[in-house]
């Protein structure tokens, strides 16, 4: 008998792994002509910043028991990519032309669906314990080009284009005024230290979203 924390889970992966489909399925087009990737976040965007917005259920998750995830693992996890698409793309009107159009916000999208893709469906159809193994392998080594594909040029290529307009406008002083900081050096940190782990990657182990060890 199914129990009800199981049901719960299959029901909120499976709405993920459908959002993140149609996400991809809004993309695909993007990439044939007349569309263009500059239209990406136009029809993909909003649906996003949904989908990222309400995984934030996955650090409750791990907080209840729910998940063997370390709940600041899920939390970080989410934070970043929640602070990418909320606090930075959609947050900057200036961003909407030489931001929002940029072909590295659609590598990011793109990046990003495909991934989501492939966790959620593993993880539903786990719960299930139907999941076929082609399923399982590509959960455990799709992350491994995707990450750094999504992380590189595309969401350190975005951040970078937009520190001109956060630097403009001095975006959320009063909050990083509290700790004498300005919100672009926290940026110009973050990007430096995105940088400096991805050279890394090639030499270390690879994490996946959930925790697990990559080899």
């Amino acid at each position: 008998m199914v129990r009800p924390s199981q049901l719960y889970l299959l029901s909120y992966n499976s709405v993920q792994a459908l959002g993140w489909f149609v996400a991809l399925l809004r993309l695909l087009p993007c990439i044939v002509p007349p569309s263009s990737v500059h239209s990406s976040y136009a029809v993909a965007g909003d649906l996003v910043c949904l989908l990222q917005a309400s995984a934030i259920l996955e650090t409750v998750h791990a907080a209840v028991g729910l998940v063997h995830t370390a709940p600041l693992l899920a939390f970080l996890q989410w934070g970043g990519r929640t602070h990418f698409v909320l606090a930075v793309v959609r947050q900057i009107p200036e961003c909407q032309m030489q931001v929002q159009s940029s072909p590295s916000v659609f590598i990011t999208i793109m990046a990003w669906s495909i991934s989501e893709v492939i966790r959620y469906s593993h993880y539903a159809l786990t719960t299930l314990k139907v999941c076929p193994a082609w399923l399982t392998y590509l959960r455990y080594t799709a992350f491994i080009p995707l990450y750094p594909i999504g992380v590189g040029p595309g969401e350190m290529w975005t951040m970078y284009q937009a520190l001109p307009f956060v630097k403009e406008r001095d975006l959320y002083s009063g909050f990083f005024g509290m700790f004498s900081i300005s919100y672009h050096s926290f940026l110009v940190v973050g990007q430096a230290s995105a940088c400096e782990c991805l050279m890394k990657l090639k030499h270390t182990t690879l994490l996946s979203p959930d925790g697990n060890i990559l080899h």
